[in-house]
């Protein structure tokens, strides 16, 4: 799926915590109704079934409780996307990135084969993909890093049809897997002290194989990766051979064996990912690290079309929940290409794939709290429909059930659901933009105050009552009452800004007439 995903490392986050966050974005003309739900241990299958490729596996008896965003209709299958299981194991799937034409020769995706009666051939199976990672990976894995093992086992076994990029976090670590071709895979742990941005292109840009092969401390691979790679020539690392290279003394800062660059090797240099994807990258890059490079202009040493962006960087200020919902809402504000701009060269505005797009379909937010009782450490924070008009609000994540208003999204619009209240503001508010933007900017900043305040006025209640010796199912009840009021105050402020953008946009309909009987 067309999503952005960001990671920020727990001594880069404002508070200590580990946040991964991504957007879920449907195909261009397409919306897909989401929803907010618990899936318990009795409800996870223990045989499952694809229905994309209808890879069969059976699964892991003893699986963990788990939240998971799936999609409301599911004739295309669960599409979970997002969730935090009990062992407070943080789990988005997925990115969908690029690679190119000599890793799918080398490794080619394990696609359906559809039956043919004519000449007797039975169907074959595809392997795994967005559609099964949650299911098949969060409820059985009890870190991060067991995490990226499980799912790269997965892939070695059954294969996929398409390439991914998945994040994994737990309080201590956070670890970014990448598919490569159809079987074989990379990962590397976030550094703690920085945050990673990933537009839909393979990002990783240093990796150590030497590491991944031995103590396995920040990379992990396929245990066949460097053969793999020696067999098709896909490391293209340049080791001395640069032609402006005139002694050995120049050749001092070359790459040693076993370190390369996986964009190089695997990744995608369309000229479509300019368009589409490194501008993504280049404006959350932009937007943490102001003053660490030169963004804008003619002297910039990095463009939205550049292909060396870095993977990861050290913010310049500790990364907030503010921060990520802002660069995950982003439509290049500030910069020529806003598609709403009134200013610089028009030819220029929407040139560029946004962030905030219409058909974000939900973002989420995981952020695991290691200073924070395991029993309610893990909070999530859901916003719906496109992130440029859209409210960010957290829930706890060690509970039986969700709100109504959350889970219960169905595909007939009503009010009655948060989905489709945010979809509804944000198609108003983009046919009056000019009018609307400032009760967007009041409630989203009125959900995130809310939202802080509600989870420090229940963390304060849990903590009374876990020293007060509240037992397990205690303090679920009393972080689903939380939950229950943070959705409550979500609630009013939805409706009370759709009123607000529906009066805007009525307002400017063509049939308007100044005059009027009284």
């Amino acid at each position: 799926m067309p999503c952005t995903t960001i990671l920020v490392g727990k001594k880069a986050s404002f508070d200590g915590s580990t946040m991964i966050a991504r957007n879920d974005d449907s195909g261009s003309g397409h919306f897909t109704a989401k929803r907010f739900v618990v899936v318990k241990p009795e409800e996870q299958p223990r045989h499952y079934r694809s229905v994309i490729s209808h890879v069969e596996m059976d699964l892991p008896d003893h699986p963990q409780r788990y939240t998971a965003c799936p999609n409301v209709d599911p004739s295309k299958g669960i599409w979970a996307a997002s969730g935090i299981n009990a062992s407070n194991v943080a789990m988005t799937a997925t990115e969908t990135i690029t690679t190119n034409a000599r890793v799918l020769g080398a490794d080619p995706l394990v696609e359906l084969e559809e039956a043919d009666e004519a000449s007797g051939r039975p169907e074959k199976a595809g392997g795994i993909g967005e559609e099964d990672l949650i299911v098949l990976t969060l409820p059985y894995i009890h870190s991060a890093r067991e995490g990226v093992q499980r799912l790269g086992a997965l892939h070695e076994q059954y294969g996929t049809y398409e390439t991914n990029g998945v994040g994994f976090a737990d309080g201590n670590e956070i670890w970014w897997f990448e598919s490569v071709g159809g079987h074989h895979w990379i990962a590397r742990r976030v550094p703690d002290e920085a945050y990673v941005v990933m537009p839909n292109q393979l990002g990783i840009d240093y990796f150590d194989l030497r590491d991944a092969c031995g103590e396995q401390k920040d990379f992990m691979c396929s245990p066949d990766l460097a053969a793999w790679m020696k067999e098709n020539h896909l490391d293209l690392t340049l080791r001395g051979g640069n032609a402006r290279v005139t002694s050995d003394a120049d050749r001092s800062g070359e790459e040693p064996e076993g370190v390369f660059n996986p964009r190089d090797a695997f990744g995608s240099h369309d000229d479509a990912d300019h368009v589409y994807n490194t501008p993504r990258a280049w404006f959350m890059l932009r937007t943490l690290n102001p003053g660490t490079a030169v963004w804008d202009g003619p002297n910039a040493e990095y463009t939205p079309q550049s292909d060396d962006l870095p993977w990861c960087m050290i913010p310049e200020r500790k990364v907030t929940v503010e921060d990520v919902k802002y660069v995950l809402s982003s439509h290049y504000q500030g910069t020529p290409y806003d598609p709403y701009g009134s200013y610089g060269d028009a030819s220029m505005r929407g040139a560029y794939r946004s962030i905030g797009i219409n058909r974000n379909d939900f973002l989420a937010l995981l952020q695991i709290r290691p200073d924070v009782d395991a029993r309610f450490r893990s909070v999530e924070w859901i916003a719906f429909a496109s992130n440029a008009f859209n409210a960010l609000a957290p829930f706890y994540t060690n509970v039986e059930d969700t709100p109504s208003y959350m889970k219960d999204t169905t595909l007939r619009v009503s009010t009655d659901s948060f989905y489709w209240a945010s979809r509804l503001i944000a198609a108003l508010t983009d046919a009056s933009y000019g009018k609307s933007l400032n009760h967007i900017e009041h409630y989203e900043m009125t959900v995130l105050a809310k939202g802080h305040e509600t989870i420090a006025k229940y963390d304060r209640a849990l903590q009374r009552a876990a020293a007060d010796g509240a037992d397990e199912p205690a303090l679920r009840a009393l972080c689903a009452k939380g939950n229950e009021e943070m959705a409550e105050i979500l609630k009013r402020a939805a409706d009370h800004t759709l009123d607000q953008v529906l009066f805007e946009t009525s307002n400017g309909m063509k049939n308007s007439y100044s005059r009027s009987d009284h």
